[in-house]
């Protein structure tokens, strides 16, 4: 399988697939000499907190190396849920999918967004037991989430693969290479200015506080910074003596050509993920697959991580390195200096290559559990590097070394679903308002402060 042109050149604002390095410049917004606020990252938490800081008034910047959505944004599987989340993410998630009805109706562009459902499917019936513990949480905030019955499974999906399943239909879906980029409009319109291709080396520190921040295009005065980095995030902090026990793993998605439909919402279950596009296709992924990238930042956090490998290390492909230039490659830069061009210039954005066996795979579990479909074509493949913390879920807080900083990031890879509500938290807090949710579970200091890892749900 061919590598290059994977993302594929198709026609149709809903099929135009990830962002990449040969996607147009959209934002070229000039900097400010100063303002009150600048977002380092234009994925969705960074275009969501910028437009929530603007509503409130503020003057907002946004700068991003690369494009608008350029990684993991554009890169996920589309899913918007609250079904399987952390119970601290929980009230977030109904927030943001508040958030995102709003949004569908008065942003003015076709998000793709729809209330399709999300089933995860119990291939063992030992799987129903970890389905049913989760449903607590649920009915904690008024989910309607419950189990499915194996008539009822097959009901809803027309196969005969499963035992059961959890079921949550409120749970929707959108196009992330569509979603992302038309919020960054609606920033500008707000008065947010967005520059991409614009990197922020480092950042501007006077008698220990945030002062501003220095870009590839100059100096940007402002006494508060949000970080919404993804994957890049613990680079830049390293380089100002701060340390995050933050990973990546790269994961493989494919789509598939239009097909006729077998279901219309999303869901998984330990092998295959899919979802319906608004395009007629299918976004596949592994269920249980990525790959690391063993790098200086592995040994580093090693000892945070083992309760997450004794959980599932199984489904994790280790690699001996990452690629020249990627975030914790063995070659990548940990210090340079403010002006001359640094790790992020050198890879505006991050574009692993899709493991190729994974995506033919999937083609054929797809074909295999839904033979009515027909043969089915894969139209483009790709991957993402998804950020993660040890716990597997975020930090959303301010950087007490940085007094002026404050950090969104492991987000690992639910950040398009719960983008909108974190970009709300985020807002608050740099506006020094009441976050509106309890966020000690997303602490900066918890892995540094004694605290036990505390595993999220996984599911």
């Amino acid at each position: 399988m061919e590598q290059t042109g994977e993302r594929g050149a198709v026609e149709g604002q809903m099929r135009a697939f990830p962002i990449h390095q040969d996607s147009p410049v959209e934002h070229r917004g000039d900097l400010p000499p100063e303002t009150d606020v600048v977002v380092i990252g234009g994925g969705v938490i960074g275009v969501m907190t910028a437009w929530e800081l603007a509503t409130k008034g503020l003057r907002v910047a946004l700068l991003e190396k690369g494009r608008i959505a350029g990684e993991q944004s554009s890169r996920n599987w589309g899913w918007i849920r609250a079904q399987g989340r952390d119970p601290a993410e929980l009230p977030i998630v109904l927030e943001a999918q508040r958030m995102w009805q709003q949004i569908a109706a008065t942003f003015g562009e076709d998000i793709g967004l729809r209330q399709g459902g999300v089933a995860y499917l119990a291939r063992h019936a030992a799987d129903l037991a970890g389905f049913e513990a989760w449903l607590p949480h649920a009915r904690a905030v008024g989910l309607d989430t419950r189990l499915l019955t194996r008539a009822e499974t097959e009901a809803l999906i027309p196969a005969k693969a499963w035992h059961g399943a959890l079921w949550t239909a409120s749970d929707m879906k959108a196009e992330p290479w569509v979603a992302v980029p038309a919020m960054a409009r609606a920033a500008v319109r707000a008065g947010v200015v967005i520059r991409e291709a614009c990197a922020v080396r480092g950042l501007d520190i006077a008698a220990g506080r945030i002062a501003g921040v220095i870009s590839e295009r100059g100096r940007i005065a402002c006494s508060r910074v949000v970080l919404a980095g993804g994957a890049w995030s613990s680079l830049l902090l390293r380089r100002h003596g701060v340390r995050i026990p933050q990973l990546s793993v790269r994961a493989t998605v494919a789509a598939t050509a239009p097909v006729a439909e077998v279901f219309g919402g999303a869901a998984t279950d330990d092998r295959l993920a899919f979802r319906r596009r608004s395009d007629g296709g299918y976004t596949l992924a592994p269920a249980a697959f990525h790959e690391f990238m063993i790098g200086p930042d592995a040994f580093r956090a090693l000892g945070k991580y083992i309760p997450q490998l004794r959980k599932d290390a199984s489904s994790t492909r280790f690699l001996p390195a990452a690629p020249a230039g990627y975030p914790d490659g063995w070659t990548t830069p940990r210090s340079w200096a403010d002006d001359r061009p640094g790790p992020f210039e050198a890879m505006r954005i991050l574009d692993p290559r899709p493991h190729a066996g994974k995506v033919q795979e999937l083609r054929q579990l797809f074909e295999q559990t839904f033979p009515q479909a027909g043969p089915i074509r894969i139209e483009a493949a790709w991957a993402g590097m998804i950020d993660t913390m040890p716990d597997v879920v975020p930090i959303v807080d301010h950087v007490p070394a940085l007094p002026g900083l404050t950090l969104a990031t492991g987000m690992a890879g639910h950040g398009f679903g719960i983008g909108p509500g974190i970009g709300r938290v985020v807002a608050r807090l740099v506006a020094g308002e009441d976050p509106g949710f309890d966020l000690r579970r997303f602490r900066f200091n918890r892995f540094s402060d004694g605290s036990p890892i505390d595993l999220g749900p996984h599911l």
